[in-house]
């Protein structure tokens, strides 16, 4: 099984009484199978997974799983704060048909978290899960990071297939890919740093930016992958002015945005998570229209 090549971070749509929109989101995948893109992250952080019940975040995973073309990698987020609902995610996830369990750190109890712990607790969950495990480290969210020594430790693992960096440490990626056996693989979480993270030796990303913009997000992928360096620069800086604009500064409400400008569902991030200011849907309005066609209006 080889992970490599681009992944969207897939959106959770909803209606308009709040719940999920099951049939918009089988929708969305529906259209993205007629991309590039090497398979679907259902359950990460852009997925809203903190925000959803553990019924919901099923009816998702089955979703994805039923819609997903034939050779589309399927990864379901699986992290847990405890080691034991991590284990029993994986399992269902593998029950499901997925073939690899993505797995955030714990990070409610900081204080007691040392590398120690990381290490014990994904040992215990790689050991444990019938699917390979791909590590997650996102302390933009977290707080916390795996760092180089941990990430080198684990990736002996033979059921740790690779880590999905958010950090935007490059010299991280760089490090990992140099040291971790070859069957390791690093992809990057940041839409942008795509290119220097394989040019550091990641073998792909997954990104919340390649729910608004897949095809941009492949091309650069298959420019690198292609020996076009030039071009995939030329497209990394489209691409990582628009993340800028579209998810960092504006988060979920403004990919979701972005993925209706797009002709996708987006629609509104539940609560707490609050919809776009009309000068920020402008904002991404102008934007989009000057990188791909639109299918709405602001």
């Amino acid at each position: 099984m080889e992970i490599a090549g681009i992944f969207p971070a897939l959106t959770t749509p909803y209606r308009e009484d709040g719940s999920v929109a099951i049939e918009r989101f089988m929708e969305n995948v529906e259209r993205y199978n007629k991309t590039g893109l090497s398979g679907y992250v259902v359950l990460g952080s852009t997925g809203e997974s903190v925000l959803l019940s553990s019924v919901e975040g099923e009816s998702l995973l089955v979703a994805a799983k039923e819609k997903a073309a034939p050779g589309k990698l399927l990864i379901a987020g699986a992290g847990a704060e405890s080691t034991a609902e991590t284990i029993a995610r994986c399992k269902r996830a593998a029950n499901l048909g997925y073939d690899v369990a993505l797995v955030k750190t714990p990070y409610y109890y900081k204080p007691a978290y040392k590398s120690e712990v990381y290490l014990r607790h994904y040992r215990s969950v790689a050991d444990a899960s019938p699917i390979p495990v791909l590590l997650y480290s996102v302390p933009i969210f977290t707080g916390v990071a795996l760092d180089t020594p941990e990430i080198l430790a684990l990736a002996q693992h033979p059921n740790i297939a690779g880590i999905k960096d958010s950090s935007g440490v490059i010299q991280r990626v760089a490090e990992v890919a140099a040291k971790a056996p070859q069957s390791f693989r690093v992809l990057t979480g940041g839409a942008g740093v795509v290119y220097p993270a394989l040019a550091a030796g990641a073998r792909g990303a997954i990104l919340a930016l390649a729910s608004a913009l897949p095809e941009r997000c492949v091309e650069i992928y298959e420019s690198w992958k292609a020996g076009h360096h030039a071009d995939a620069l030329a497209q990394q800086q489209q691409v990582a002015n628009a993340s800028k604009t579209i998810a960092s500064e504006n988060g979920i409400a403004g990919l979701k945005y972005a993925m209706d400008l797009r002709g996708y569902y987006g629609g509104l991030p539940r609560l707490p998570l609050l919809p776009l200011a009309e000068e920020k849907k402008q904002q991404i309005h102008k934007l989009m229209t000057a990188l791909e066609p639109v299918a709405a209006t602001a």
